[in-house]
């Protein structure tokens, strides 16, 4: 087999749908070895059909689960050389007001904690055997400015892209790099709400206007740039957040909010 990930062993978390099948799917067909984990059933599909990759089933943003997680890579295949924490939930887009510290809790668990401890036990194992590993966190351009989520979600991903940078600071002269992607309007589970009430009403031409690029993403397109920030045509890229988004954070699009009592211009 050729490929750019031939005998090295990968994690991918948020793995049942979307960018994190996406992503998998492409490791697994260049080569490497891939245990896929989301709390959906639908990670066992992301497997199906694909030798080189295992299905395993828990939460992205518990301590316990991920340690695990990560010792199963490492006893089924010696170690790990590849983290991708791309598990996320988006909250929807209730603002300020409207939300309460709970649903802040939940958020902040699964995207900024679940991806604290996917690079926490991921660098641990690399470092334990002397791997020279990447790790590549999905962050998003909500995590930029405002305008692309709800405060919360928003909140979360800026962590992520600050994570790492700090993680990647943290491992100094380990050999293990830290990055981020950050995606735009990319049709996956988290926004299939929005792509079908688009369709329903003829409107799908009008997804993405807002950038450059004039469309949404696909998970492919996103999987591939992790794919480059995990392999070693990256290797002089660490501590980057990598935004793939059609162009849309080179401006600042723009739509009056509600006004909460006071003026807004």
């Amino acid at each position: 087999m050729t490929g750019r990930f031939v005998g090295r062993s990968a994690v991918v978390t948020g793995a049942a749908s979307g960018i994190g099948r996406a992503t998998a799917r492409l490791l697994a067909d260049e080569g490497a070895h891939v245990l896929a984990f989301d709390l959906s059933d639908g990670v066992v599909e992301t497997a199906e059909g694909h030798e080189s990759i295992i299905a395993r089933r828990g939460d992205a943003g518990n301590d316990d689960d991920v340690c695990a997680l990560m010792a199963a890579a490492v006893r089924q295949w010696g170690g790990i050389d590849i983290v991708v924490a791309n598990a996320g939930i988006s909250g929807g887009l209730a603002g300020l007001f409207e939300q309460t510290a709970d649903d802040w809790m939940k958020i902040l668990q699964v995207n900024l904690i679940g991806s604290f401890l996917a690079i926490k036990y991921g660098a641990q194992a690399m470092l334990d055997a002397g791997t020279a590993g990447a790790i590549i966190c999905t962050a998003s351009v909500a995590g930029l400015r405002a305008g692309a989520g709800g405060p919360a979600y928003s909140a979360s991903k800026a962590g992520v892209i600050n994570l790492v940078q700090s993680a990647a600071q943290q491992l100094t002269g380990t050999g293990i790099r830290v990055n981020a992607v950050c995606p735009g309007l990319v049709e996956t589970g988290m926004t299939q709400g929005l792509y079908d009430a688009a369709r329903a009403k003829g409107r799908e031409t009008l997804i993405g206007q807002l950038n450059p690029t004039q469309r949404g993403g696909e998970p492919q397109e996103l999987a591939q740039a992790i794919a480059f920030l995990a392999s070693s045509q990256a290797s002089y890229i660490n501590g980057h957040a990598l935004v793939v988004d059609g162009g849309l954070s080179t401006s600042h699009p723009f739509a009056a909010p509600r006004k909460v009592g006071v003026s807004t211009f």
